[in-house]
């Protein structure tokens, strides 16, 4: 077994890491950037080597830097996480040529399954089911298109080197392609420097269900099914083992394929095969279809790790030292359901828009598994992914598991950034989902009923004015009063909107509070502060913004009454950058006049690309931000003349 390793990644999954290889024994190297000098993966490990600037290209994709950190620490081994350079075959075949050992599987099964293309005709060879679609090398839009025609409407353009959703595009009509086409292609050069794209059928009700296979190099085991199918833009949103509705005979099936696909191109250390299940006549054993072999460890490994008790992270250090598996396929069995929530600093109702910001509190309750690489005090930057944590929970039936789940995130509390809380707690009480009836268009077609704001009450607005005036901490002074008024006021802001609440405060244990109609009691009784007989929820307190950890969290600024708000609400004139980020293209000239929804330019930021469209009619003034450029959250891009 090592003695140290380096792990070549950052955040969560390096954290994941480190707990298993620390607890057995093994001292850990990390890798930071400028932007992670403070990070938790830094604070955990034993070793920490700065590797350059904030951007991925200047620090954690430089495998020379990387190589170089791990034989000046006497690193014996590097794991590298999931992303960046985890399926990259030319650093693997660095680390191997400077005398380290790579703990994953070799350059070449990474190359046989780097390319979708590729990889789909090799599955065929070793009697894998693939999906109907054009894998072939000629690019030619005219050709695409006329694959698209054979191949049946709708259809699915994916970028050949793609993953996590970019370069992908769904096509319902033949005129519609072209366009899709030159989106799909120009994504997957940014993000993967491969313009190549193949052409699937489009399954009418989709299931994204995996299996997790782990192999020595010679032989190879499954452990069970992951289902996927809770998407949003083709991300996966939450995952759950072992699937709903799966029958013995589908999971022997598709476990079997997944252990050939692993055996035929020698596969050592842990991967995921990916199929696509067409579930509109429920789950067959002729309907499942390889789409992808990750290889690599997965963002969701944990919910496999629960209902089997294996440490995925161990069995790729013990393979990868020289060992073979540890256990016979019939050794292997699944043991009550998971679910694994991934929570993102993200603005789900302004389409999952991924946010910034320092988080100013943090706190996970107890009956969960979270798995993260920030804490309290941590800033989400553009730099990178916008994951907070995953949330994962156990049970012994699922029913009982997404209860579970719905309750942790209910006491999950996040400060200091929108995020995607309140959206994943609406998850966990869809019917459909509750149900099992799952497919990978049920978030797509219930949207809005799933992005709907929390509840806002009265006794909410209470909690934060209550903090707000220092009515929280209270002694036997409080309401005394000899020349003062006993009534105080205070202003609150939730969005756009304005609350003024009033308060008699009668003593130390009693307030009446007035908050428009409602006139609500708080009351502190065995050392907690009830109001209108329910118990104050948490709240927290940065500066001038307050967090009520109820609903999932709602935030509160307090109204400085001295401070007058003279910002224009709603301008439709400026198209601004809503976050920091890389002006990929402007499609906007002086003079040109543009539609409402008009694409003007594309920012791309935290790995992806967003369209930044036109507010309204209009012609366009002045462009004030040219292609390449570097930009900060809020800078005007497109000035667009006075109505």
């Amino acid at each position: 077994m090592f003695n140290k390793i380096l792990i070549a990644n950052r955040g969560e999954i390096a954290c994941r890491v480190m707990e298993t290889a620390q607890a057995m024994g093994i001292s850990c190297v990390a890798v930071y950037s400028d932007a992670d000098a403070a990070a938790k993966h830094v604070q955990m490990a034993d070793e920490a080597v700065h590797i350059g600037g904030a951007a991925p290209a200047e620090s954690y994709l430089k495998g020379d830097m990387i190589i170089q950190a791990a034989l000046d620490t006497g690193a014996q081994a590097v794991h590298p996480g999931y992303g960046f350079l985890s399926e990259n075959p030319d650093f693997v075949d660095a680390v191997e040529a400077a005398g380290l050992i790579f703990i994953g599987p070799s350059a070449d099964a990474i190359r046989k399954m780097g390319l979708k293309d590729a990889a789909k005709v090799l599955m065929e060879q070793a009697g894998v089911p693939v999906v109907p679609g054009y894998h072939g090398d000629n690019q030619d839009p005219e050709h695409l298109a006329g694959a698209a025609e054979t191949i049946g409407y709708p259809v699915l353009i994916k970028a050949v080197a793609g993953g996590g959703g970019k370069g992908m595009r769904l096509v319902e009509r033949p005129e519609d392609f072209s366009a899709a086409l030159d989106s799909a292609q120009g994504e997957a050069r940014t993000a993967f420097g491969n313009d190549a794209v193949l052409v699937e059928k489009f399954v009418a009700k989709p299931r994204h269900i995996e299996v997790q296979v782990f192999g020595d190099g010679t032989h190879a085991v499954h452990l069970f099914e992951r289902d996927c199918s809770l998407q949003r833009r083709h991300q996966k949103v939450i995952e759950e083992a072992p699937a709903p509705g799966m029958t013995a005979e589908m999971r022997e099936a598709m476990g079997q394929a997944g252990v050939r696909a692993a055996e035929a191109i020698g596969y050592k250390g842990a991967g995921t095969v990916e199929f696509i299940v067409d579930a509109s006549d429920g789950l067959r054993p002729d309907r499942f279809w390889f789409m992808e072999m990750n290889t690599r460890l997965q963002v969701e490994h944990p919910v496999t790790e629960a209902i089997t008790g294996i440490d995925l992270v161990e069995w790729q250090l013990r393979v990868a030292s020289g060992e073979v598996l540890s256990k016979r396929q019939e050794e292997l069995s699944i043991n009550g359901h998971a679910f694994e929530a991934r929570l993102y600093a993200e603005d789900v109702p302004k389409g999952f828009l991924p946010a910034t910001g320092t988080l100013t509190h943090l706190h996970f309750p107890t009956g969960c598994r979270a798995d993260s690489g920030v804490r309290a005090g941590d800033t989400i930057s553009p730099w990178y992914d916008p994951m907070i944590a995953k949330v994962i929970v156990h049970g012994p039936t699922r029913a009982v598991a997404l209860n579970g789940l719905y309750r942790a995130l209910q006491r999950t509390e996040v400060a200091g950034t929108v995020t995607n809380l309140a959206f994943l707690g609406a998850l966990t009480r869809h019917a459909g989902f509750a149900s099992g009836d799952v497919d990978t268009g049920l978030i797509g077609r219930d949207l809005d009923g799933l992005v709907q704001e929390p509840p806002h009450s009265a006794a909410v607005s209470v909690a934060a004015a209550m903090t707000a005036l220092g009515l929280v901490e209270t002694d036997a002074e409080t309401g005394f009063s000899l020349w003062a008024p006993l009534h105080r006021a205070v202003q609150l802001r939730q969005g756009d909107e304005l609350f003024d609440l009033d308060v008699q405060v009668e003593g130390p244990v009693r307030q009446i509070w007035q908050v428009g109609e409602d006139r609500l009691v708080a009351e502190r009784k065995a050392g907690r502060w009830l109001i209108d007989g329910q118990v104050m929820p948490p709240v927290a307190v940065s500066g001038a913004e307050i967090t009520v950890f109820e609903n999932y969290g709602q935030s509160f600024g307090i109204v400085d009454p001295l401070d007058r708000d003279t910002s224009a609400a709603g301008d439709t004139n400026v198209i601004e950058a809503p976050m920091p980020g890389l002006v990929k293209a402007v499609f906007a000239s002086a003079g040109q006049t543009v539609q409402e929804g008009d694409r003007l330019a594309i920012l791309e930021a935290m790995k992806m690309e967003h369209s930044l469209l036109a507010a309204r009619d209009g012609v366009v003034a002045e462009v004030l931000a040219e292609a390449g450029a570097q930009v900060e959250a809020g800078a005007a891009l497109v000035r667009l003349e006075e109505e």
